[in-house]
């Protein structure tokens, strides 16, 4: 949407918004859902007993496909692979180890150079989004893509929960459905072509939640999807006050690492089930998880490599997440650095709700949301600095120099000094002698898409912003 037409719509009163938004939700129905994807479904769960060489096989298949039409296709890839022939590279394209590994820069840079130049573009469907960091990202699809991306949804994503999309169900998302500054509800609005309560991420104050926690009620949902932060924030108010009249069957958790912490007050408050996803924009890797804990992910979507530095990660060893999508044959991303962290489960462990898809062991959030300590060591999964239960709302680490760490936090009811000694002590356990300053705040700002970032390297940032290729690995 235009910032002329965003403005109208913010101007406009709250049944207007919602003529708007379900028209759009709509128009999302119809590039979403065929005639198709009841079977595409059960294809999909049938595909869940696969073994791993069945799966093997099929993605090195797929996976040629895809790489062939990109080397011949896309502009982008069919001059790389050019340059390579004239200075008298040799190398296949149909093997995926012979591709370099692609940056977000160079997409962000040029992205309809990524499109297939036998597809028009005016004729698929257009995703932007802004990106963690408030840097624009687009990218293009055919129908048959949308349609296949969103049966994979509803079969891993809803049917595992015992939920469908003819279900009504709240989103809590980045989306500004209210106007930033508006001071009183509503600070959502109904879609009714996806059966969808749309909830901003941007008034999630303590004074707003009940109003959020009625509206819940008022329209019937049946379950949630959100940022894991949202969600905790909704759980918290729903604790506080002793609310138990909103009890959906499952809380779904998305873009955001779920942290101990948040599950459980979740699960506390509203009495369901709570599952993490993994997914993204670019569609070229995704996971769900079962109701045995288990992050299986998505072999449809794509081939998923991890690295430490330039070399593969060892077994269950953490790293970036490289990835190559599969479903996407019109703009395809070839070894995509996606800028997140995690670790693949070991081949062939098995899960004991069945399933035989790949998993992964653990997803650590973005590669920039590391520490570093003085002596050059990267630190991640800092959730445990926040367990026992400590008397907090929010908190958010912010790293801006090897010495320093900033710590904002929101104090809840029976927040200590002794409370802030615990944070400061265990964040000197992790990176050593380093200067721990904590920050009183009443709420933590949001990023640019309304996610919110629990660990910052503001180092980091500032290093990207003056080198967007910095520490990338670009060449």
């Amino acid at each position: 949407m235009s910032e002329t037409l965003l403005h109208l719509y913010h101007q406009a009163p709250p049944p207007v918004r919602t003529l708007v938004a379900s028209t759009r939700g709509y128009v999302l129905r119809a590039w979403r859902y065929s005639g198709e994807t009841e079977a595409l479904v059960e294809q999909a769960l049938a595909r869940e007993s696969w073994s791993p060489a069945r799966w093997s096989d099929w993605q090195r298949e797929r996976a040629g496909a895809v790489l062939r039409r990109a080397s011949r296709c896309v502009p982008y890839y069919r001059d790389l692979w050019a340059a390579r022939r004239r200075r008298g590279d040799m190398r296949s394209p149909e093997y995926l180890e012979h591709w370099p590994v692609l940056e977000k820069e160079e997409l962000r840079r040029n992205p309809a150079a990524f499109v297939a130049s036998d597809r028009t573009r005016a004729l698929m469907f257009h995703e932007h989004t802004s990106g963690t960091t408030g840097k624009p990202l687009d990218v293009w699809f055919r129908r048959e893509t949308v349609v296949r991306w969103y049966a994979l949804f509803e079969a891993r994503w809803r049917r595992w929960y015992g939920i469908s999309y003819h279900d009504r169900w709240a989103l809590v998302g980045g989306q500004l459905v209210t106007p930033v500054g508006q001071r009183k509800p509503p600070f959502w609005t109904w879609n009714a072509g996806l059966r969808q309560l749309y909830m901003s991420s941007y008034h999630l104050s303590p004074e707003f939640l009940p109003s959020y926690l009625d509206a819940l009620v008022r329209f019937r949902v049946k379950y949630l999807w959100g940022y894991a932060s949202s969600l905790h924030a909704l759980a918290q108010c729903a604790l506080r006050e002793g609310r138990s009249d909103f009890r959906p069957l499952v809380a779904v958790t998305n873009a955001e690492p779920l942290f101990p912490h948040q599950r459980e007050a979740i699960r506390a408050a509203f009495g369901c089930p709570v599952r993490e996803t993994y997914g993204m924009t670019e569609i070229v890797a995704a996971a769900g998880e079962c109701a045995a804990g288990t992050m299986h992910m998505w072999p449809e979507v794509g081939i998923v490599e991890v690295l430490e530095g330039e070399d593969a990660a060892g077994e269950g060893e953490s790293g970036e997440l490289i990835c190559t999508g599969l479903l996407n044959p019109d703009m395809p991303l070839v070894r995509y650095r996606t800028g997140d962290r995690g670790a693949l489960r070991p081949a062939g462990a098995s899960c004991t709700c069945g399933r035989t898809l790949p998993a992964l062991q653990a997803i650590e959030g973005r590669s920039d949301d590391l520490l570093v300590t003085t002596d050059g060591r990267p630190v991640g999964r800092l959730d445990t600095v926040f367990k026992g239960n400590l008397p907090l709302r929010e908190a958010q680490i912010i790293q801006d120099a090897f010495d320093h760490v900033r710590v904002l936090l929101v104090p809840a009811e029976g927040y200590t000094e002794e409370a802030g000694r615990a944070i400061v002590g265990r964040l000197q356990d992790r990176m050593g002698p380093v200067r721990v300053t904590l920050e009183p705040v009443d709420r933590i700002p949001r990023a640019a898409n309304g996610k919110f970032r629990a660990v910052m390297n503001v180092m980091e940032d500032r290093r990207h912003a003056a080198d967007p290729a910095a520490g990338s690995g670009a060449r």
